[in-house]
């Protein structure tokens, strides 16, 4: 994919060229608003009130599941908010994971942050065709139901902030001001909305793209074989041929350990330590997908499990595994290893490899449960549209990813955001206390500023 990221530099070169042009070629609808631009037109509007009068009925019906929707997301973004605080400050997780635990979705955010494991390469085309789609249906969807409560749209445009491009919708703000709150409240959560649905809407899309154009081609496992030991019935510590571990051995058997999870388990004088236990795919070092044993094709674990069957343990076998790009599913090269088969517990030929379920509960299990049924995460596949497949697929993976995640944030009780004038006047119409809803606002803005600071501060002492 280096031939892609350089055409991709390229056309983030060419279109800051384009914006700075186009910009000043129309300086009269220009404004500046801080450091943003705001190119103001009339685009849209005409649709805006057709959608408004034509849709008015189902419109009318949407508006309560709007509201629920907006108390649902302000909700679920706090509460992984406060999660990921608590976690960042009882556990190592900012020890596991270097990056910032906040940072800006910004094109090529997984390498500059080393997270490209986690996530797959976002370029700048990626990104800009995603932030657009966010951005049109999100204001568009403001505009529409701001028209359905009779509130005019002055103008609509887009927001330049150099490379990344926004949309808007100017509403008449007297008028605003003065319909009621739970109108005001369906507007602010109107955005929002719309992007859970486009990330539905894409998530279907993408289901039907992939099960159409990709195919099982190999096996991905989780790990190599993991125990726990108890340190004290460590009897060797010492140096390993391996680059990077230790060796240990414990009740006659050998381990091995990274050697920074090693130091961390001294320093913080653990009872007991999860090692790799001494098996032929972690003396090898094996890594990628398994696509080939003994000659014999591997596309899933259900091939593996059958092919493993045929050998006993002490075979030596030659392995064959795809070398995938990181968090990608292009394969970036192949390697072979040639060794002799271990034993698992039942005593059956082994490779010495685990699969780690995802362990994720709730909504999110509920995802991963639902994603697993169309692409199995041990599963290795190879697109019949070469590299072009995976460039959609990943296309169509951030405009889900994207939406989802901006229909958070933006729920967030923050006055820069939806949610803060939205929690604002959800706390005014309970309590039907104007001077109470301001109250709460402060306080649930510095609540979330001071999780922010102390993830922050507990993630730079990580590098003292």
């Amino acid at each position: 994919m280096v031939a892609f990221e350089v055409y991709d530099l390229v056309f983030l070169a060419l279109f800051l060229i384009f914006v700075v042009v186009f910009l000043s070629m129309r300086r009269k609808n220009l404004q500046r608003q801080g450091i943003l631009f705001l190119y103001k037109t009339k685009l849209g509007i005409k649709f805006i009130d057709w959608v408004s009068k034509v849709c008015e009925k189902p419109l009318r019906v949407i508006q309560y599941v709007i509201l629920i929707s907006g108390f649902g997301l302000m909700i679920g973004i706090v509460w992984m908010l406060s999660k990921s605080t608590y976690l960042y400050l009882t556990t190592s997780i900012a020890q596991v994971i270097r990056a910032p635990p906040v940072f800006p979705v910004i094109p090529y955010f997984p390498k500059i942050f080393g997270l490209e494991s986690l996530f797959p390469p976002l370029y700048f085309t990626y990104f800009i065709v995603a932030l657009g789609v966010i951005a049109i249906v999100h204001e568009f969807s403001h505009g529409i139901f701001a028209r359905l409560y009779g509130v005019k749209i002055h103008s609509t445009g887009f927001a330049f902030l150099g490379p990344i491009l926004g949309a808007f919708v100017e509403p008449d703000e007297k008028r605003m001001g003065k319909i009621s709150k739970f109108k005001q409240m369906v507007v602010l959560a109107a955005g929002t909305f719309a992007n859970i649905l486009m990330a539905l809407l894409f998530a279907i899309v993408m289901a039907l793209f992939f099960t159409n154009v990709f195919t099982p081609a190999g096996v991905k496992f989780s790990s190599y074989g993991l125990a726990e030991v108890p340190m004290a019935d460590l009897t060797f510590v010492g140096n390993s041929t391996i680059e990077g571990y230790v060796e240990l051995s414990a009740n006659g058997k050998t381990y091995f350990l990274e050697n920074n999870y090693w130091d961390i388990s001294i320093e913080r004088g653990l009872e007991k330590t999860v090692v790799y236990e001494d098996t032929p795919a972690f003396r090898h070092q094996m890594v990628g997908a398994i696509t080939e044993i003994g000659g014999r094709k591997v596309n899933d674990l259900e091939d593996l499990r059958y092919v493993l069957g045929q050998y006993n343990a002490g075979d030596e076998v030659t392995v064959r595994t795809a070398v995938l790009e990181p968090g990608q599913g292009t394969v970036a090269e192949t390697r072979t290893y040639t060794f002799n088969l271990t034993s698992n517990a039942e005593g059956k030929a082994a490779l010495g490899i685990v699969f780690v379920p995802n362990s994720a509960t709730g909504f999110a299990g509920w995802v991963n449960k639902v994603f697993s049924e169309i692409k199995d995460p041990f599963t290795h596949y190879e697109s019949s549209w070469g590299d072009f497949g995976w460039f959609i697929y990943y296309l169509l993976w951030w405009i889900i990813v994207l939406n989802f995640l901006v229909a958070l944030f933006n729920m967030l009780p923050l006055g820069i955001l939806d949610g803060g004038r939205f929690f604002y006047l959800a706390v005014w119409g309970i309590t039907r206390r104007e001077k109470v809803g301001k109250w709460a606002y402060k306080i649930a803005m510095w609540f979330i500023f001071a999780q922010i600071i102390a993830m922050m501060v507990r993630w730079a002492f990580t590098f003292i």
